[in-house]
């Protein structure tokens, strides 16, 4: 059984997240998804994550295969959303951006095990309030967000292309009616 877990991405994690995104920008393209079509997320954002301590990888045995940025709100497309957040736009939480899983870990079902363990991290931070967006047309990525707990909160509108995006809340410790 391969060893699977997640850290904080480092500098020398560049090129792997890199490739990350350009798997991932690949298969989005080939589902004729307008996300990450651009530049978006370059180099730099990648950089940028990594110095402020946002970049999380997921790692199978030694390779990385997912990647994330934990990303401490205020965010300022979600400050302008179309629906409404469970406790207001301005309570304190964190945003999952940039999660992709690569080629290496497509099939996997690695998405939940990685999803879950950033949620123990932020759970053991002190953080009840998870916020994450994604294409209207990414239909994978919201039956992963759902899957994973979240419920739809409306419409953000991003500088991408096609501006409107799903936004979705977990709050942690908030037990769900059945």
């Amino acid at each position: 059984m391969p060893a699977i877990f997640v850290r904080s991405g480092r500098s020398e994690d560049v090129a792997a997240i890199m490739a990350v995104i350009g798997d991932a920008r690949a298969f989005l393209h080939g589902q004729h998804i307008d996300q990450w079509q651009g530049v978006y997320p370059d180099q730099a954002a990648v950089e940028a994550d990594i110095a402020a301590g946002y970049s999380r990888v997921l790692l199978v045995d030694g390779q990385v295969v997912g990647i994330a940025a934990l990303v401490p709100g205020p965010d300022p497309y979600y400050q302008f959303l179309e629906g409404h957040w469970t406790n207001g736009r301005n309570a304190p939480y964190v945003a999952i951006h940039r999660f992709a899983i690569g080629d290496a870990g497509r099939g996997l079902h690695l998405a939940r095990p990685f999803l879950t363990e950033l949620f123990s991290e932020l759970y053991r931070d002190g953080v009840r309030d998870v916020r994450i967006d994604t294409h209207r047309h990414n239909k994978i990525m919201q039956h992963v967000i759902v899957a994973n707990g979240f419920d739809p909160r409306g419409i953000v509108y991003l500088d991408q292309p096609v501006p409107e995006f799903l936004a979705y809340q977990l709050i942690l410790d908030n037990p769900k009616e059945h």
